[in-house]
């Protein structure tokens, strides 16, 4: 059990700005909000059945959000690779430009003739 009651408030406050659909813990936050009006309804059962469900329920969210973030960082890495090989593609492109072009600007210069 949190170590007194406003610390308890603080998290049934903040697990209820979720949107929670998940029965059985949308059962437990009732139950606990309820004890909390009433002092002498809130037994030690209570306050534990409603942490465990909390744990429960947002250790299934941070494991998904974990496995999410992961998934989106090997994209950005796959992104940021594709970036790198475009980049030094494009570095051989304007140097084949560079050379082409002052050869055939050397090959104006001896003809006489406009590029």
């Amino acid at each position: 059990m949190p170590a007194d009651r406003e610390t308890l408030r603080a998290l049934v406050a903040r697990v209820a700005e979720f949107h929670v659909t998940e029965r059985r813990l949308r059962q437990a936050q009732r139950d606990v909000e309820a004890g909390l009006k009433e002092e002498d309804r809130l037994g030690d059962d209570v306050v534990a059945r409603y942490l465990r469900e909390v744990r429960r329920y947002f250790s299934g969210f941070e494991r998904e959000a974990r496995t999410h973030l992961r998934d989106v960082d090997r994209r950005i890495e796959q992104v940021n690779q594709v970036h790198f090989n475009l980049t030094a593609e494009r570095g051989v492109a304007v140097r084949r430009i560079e050379a082409t072009a002052s050869m055939l600007d050397e090959i104006a210069r001896l003809t006489d003739a406009p590029r």
